[in-house]
């Protein structure tokens, strides 16, 4: 069993998991609030490893086994803890697997990391805090996160989403569905109809603003924002075998 391994930064001791192979490292970067312990991170690092494939897993500050508080991250200090991370753990090129806000933070990192090869992005939530949250809040609600600082959401997840004044700020300062966005290597997106989470009109602006020599959406009809049915885990496999995996 490959361990967990801790990365020391300025702001949070960051937990990974890194399994040494061949290829292109696949990296899975996970979603709001979820962890490197979910249903297709752990999975894909299995099918990675049956292949001989290297593979990385993590936890942002605030998540999973990684140190800080949830409340006081946001998605420019996630993006920077993902970076950090993989900088440490991995050399060479890289094949981002973004789920939910983990597309945004790959499609970020996309734009500074040095040899990115391919990014699939499932059920990929980029510019979420200003066109999902901030969009369908009521003025009042915007009101409580601007004057108290945070407002909880209910969620069909788990325990009510915090949605703090930083998060939206911050998200202003990183939205990636303003201007084009250069990924000059594969691409496949993949998003559920079902998914109540993420639309399919987000998946089609991000399929409009990607500029990419080979990029392809699929929706498949039934599917949920967990996208972790044994074919939508086999349809993931496919896709990072598709855009160089």
């Amino acid at each position: 069993m490959t361990q967990t391994q801790y990365l020391e930064t300025p702001r949070a001791r960051l937990a990974y998991v890194h399994t040494p192979g061949d290829g292109p490292t696949v990296v899975f970067l996970s979603g709001y609030k979820s962890d490197m312990e979910g249903t297709k991170a752990v999975h894909l690092e299995a099918w990675a490893k049956a292949r001989g494939r290297a593979f990385l897993r993590l936890d942002y500050s605030g998540h999973g086994q990684s140190g800080g508080a949830f409340e006081e991250g946001c998605i420019g200090d996630w993006a920077a803890d993902a970076q950090a991370v993989i900088e440490h753990a991995t050399s060479g090129p890289l094949i981002l697997v973004g789920s939910s806000m983990g597309g945004w933070i790959a499609c970020l990192l996309s734009q500074r990391l040095a040899d990115v090869r391919g990014f699939v992005g499932i059920a990929a939530a980029p510019d979420f805090s200003e066109d999902s949250f901030w969009v369908g809040f009521s003025e009042a609600q915007r009101a409580e996160v601007m004057e108290k600082g945070v407002l909880y959401l209910p969620s069909d997840y788990g325990e009510p989403y915090a949605v703090t004044r930083k998060l939206i700020e911050d998200g202003r300062e990183n939205l990636v569905l303003r201007s084009p966005l250069p990924m000059p290597w594969p691409v496949r997106l993949v998003q559920g109809t079902q998914d109540e989470a993420v639309t399919r009109e987000t998946a089609l602006r991000l399929l409009d603003h990607i500029d990419s020599p080979d990029l392809r959406l699929s929706l498949v009809k039934g599917a949920d924002h967990r996208f972790s049915e044994p074919d939508n885990l086999a349809q993931i496999e496919a896709s990072i075998i598709d855009v160089g995996g």
